[in-house]
């Protein structure tokens, strides 16, 4: 028997061998791809217009992810465009995340960003406690670091995407066949600022960024 799957990831399906095609994916598969990894290099102008002093920005990433090399390489191309070196963490364990963050500190990065990661996601509370310690800068993929009292995030909707997911299974559950249904993609993605944290920080937020935000948290 061949199982239906919706999926619901932030890489490159086609990168990753899911699919070969987004509007007609084919097979058994169809899903929701949110484009984290592929906006990575946005987020890095964020973080530069954010501290543009900085001339050594840090991006953590998680080896054990599937696109870290692909989001190493765009990291390190948008640093050449912009004129930035970038510092490359690695982190797959609580105990990993707080020793890139004593690297960040001893190579006195100007500014961090978090890697688009599932495990990531579920450190929020860690990131925000670790980055006010050492007042440093950081842009995240999603907004729910941002509730949680992170700096800035830049990337699609989380609540969006799960409901698409939602909505693609049950309509796979009404009989449709998953290959016929296109892969989904953010349209629309969300700059997100907590102007509280940057206060109690002592971050000061450029007011061209601040006019460019989808919310500001006061």
């Amino acid at each position: 028997m061949t199982i239906p799957i919706v999926f619901n990831l932030g890489a490159d399906p086609i990168g990753l061998g899911l699919v070969t095609n987004l509007n007609r994916p084919g097979g058994n598969i169809t899903g929701i791809a949110m484009m984290t990894l592929e906006i990575e290099t946005k987020r890095l102008e964020l973080l530069h217009e954010l501290a543009p002093a900085s001339t050594l920005l840090a991006i953590l990433l998680n080896p054990s992810n599937a696109q870290a090399q692909t989001q190493e390489r765009e990291a390190q191309r948008a640093a050449r465009v912009i004129g930035r070196q970038v510092l490359v963490l690695k982190a797959g364990t609580e105990h990993e995340i707080e020793m890139a963050f004593a690297a960040l500190v001893r190579e006195r990065a100007g500014a961090l960003l978090v890697g688009g990661d599932t495990f990531f996601t579920s450190q929020a509370t860690s990131f925000v406690v670790l980055t006010a310690h050492h007042s440093i800068p950081t842009i995240y993929p999603f907004k729910s670091f941002v509730d949680a009292g992170g700096l800035m995030s830049y990337g699609t909707s989380l609540p969006d995407a799960y409901r698409q997911t939602g909505v693609y299974t049950g309509r796979v559950l009404k009989g449709e066949k998953p290959g016929e249904l296109p892969i989904v993609q953010p349209t629309k993605f969300e700059l997100i600022i907590n102007l509280k944290t940057a206060r109690a920080v002592g971050i000061a937020i450029p007011s061209t960024l601040l006019a460019r935000a989808d919310e500001v948290i006061e």
